[in-house]
């Protein structure tokens, strides 16, 4: 069963948000909606900021450190396998 968590005030209903997105704990709490705002819901940044009531700056820089920290993770990741794979 699907939990999900409702942001801001946008519709009477909010913005539903699945609780599983917080279970990678390498990104903030900001980074993750923002990320999944950004990249699921297709939302542009201005209305992320609108939504989470904060700069389109600070959506923005969440956003990128998501992406820079994701692209870190994975590449250690193909790092790690590719040790694996010599031994």
């Amino acid at each position: 069963m699907t939990q999900l968590a409702t942001v801001g005030e946008r519709t009477r209903e909010g913005v539903m948000i699945p609780v599983e997105i917080f279970r990678d704990r390498t990104l903030s709490v900001l980074e993750v909606i923002t990320e999944y705002l950004k990249e699921q819901r297709h939302l542009n940044y201005h209305q992320i900021a609108e939504l989470l009531n904060r700069d389109d700056r600070t959506i923005w820089t969440c956003y990128y450190r998501a992406k820079q920290k994701r692209a870190k993770a994975m590449k250690e990741k193909q790092l790690d396998l590719k040790d694996y794979e010599e031994n």
